[in-house]
């Protein structure tokens, strides 16, 4: 009965929000494009890339960060660049957005070489000695994640921006995933890990 009711709470938590038009959200992206790109592919690798994200994610990371913002980083998502351009918007424009940027296409990244072995090893696999639970689980074969459970798509991802916020949830830092389970698995991986894992989800798709 437990599993059950917090799986209606999660369905309730995405479904429960303003209905996204992405020609009003293309319209209102300006401000964003100077850091994600005018269609969402940042050109900078500290920015994450928000084209092709899935919808829902994306207004529930736009809620936390006004969230964290609205709580001096308490609750929600904090970051400095990110509170003050959420602070103006409305949920609708959240919603806007989100349906703008999850309607264009990400451009594919590359893996490096020197990432595949590990990467892929904990990727497809984790490690059941260590207690690491598989990426795949919840991010697909391809990185594509799952638009009704939330999970987000980091296929094709900046490795530095994968990277830094492996590392935030490592150390406690960022804090707003689905029962903690990012910061679960991302506590028992080491700074080489990190890195590796972070290359090779660039190059899926």
């Amino acid at each position: 009965m437990k599993k059950l009711a917090l799986l209606l709470t999660l369905l309730a938590s995405f479904t429960a929000h303003a209905q996204g038009d992405a020609e009003a959200g293309k319209a209102k992206s300006a401000t964003c494009a100077a850091c994600h790109s005018a269609d969402g592919n940042s050109l900078i690798p500290a920015n994450p890339v928000l084209a092709g994200q899935h919808e829902k994610y994306l207004f529930k990371q736009l809620k936390e960060f006004k969230l964290g913002m609205q709580t001096g980083g308490e609750q929600g998502r904090y970051n400095a660049v990110m509170a003050g351009m959420v602070a103006p918007l409305s949920e609708q424009d959240m919603a806007d957005l989100a349906a703008f940027y999850a309607s264009q296409t990400a451009k594919p990244g590359t893996t490096p070489e020197s990432a595949i072995e590990v990467g892929e090893e904990l990727y497809l696999a984790g490690d059941k000695e260590r207690g690491i639970a598989a990426c795949i689980a919840c991010h697909g074969p391809r990185g594509n994640g799952t638009a009704l459970s939330g999970f987000p798509k980091i296929s094709g991802q900046h490795a530095e921006y994968v990277q830094a916020q492996l590392v935030m949830f490592r150390d406690g830092v960022r804090n707003n995933d689905l029962n903690g389970m990012m910061q679960i698995v991302a506590a028992k991986l080491t700074d080489k890990e990190i890195e590796a894992i972070s290359q090779y989800v660039g190059g899926l798709h």
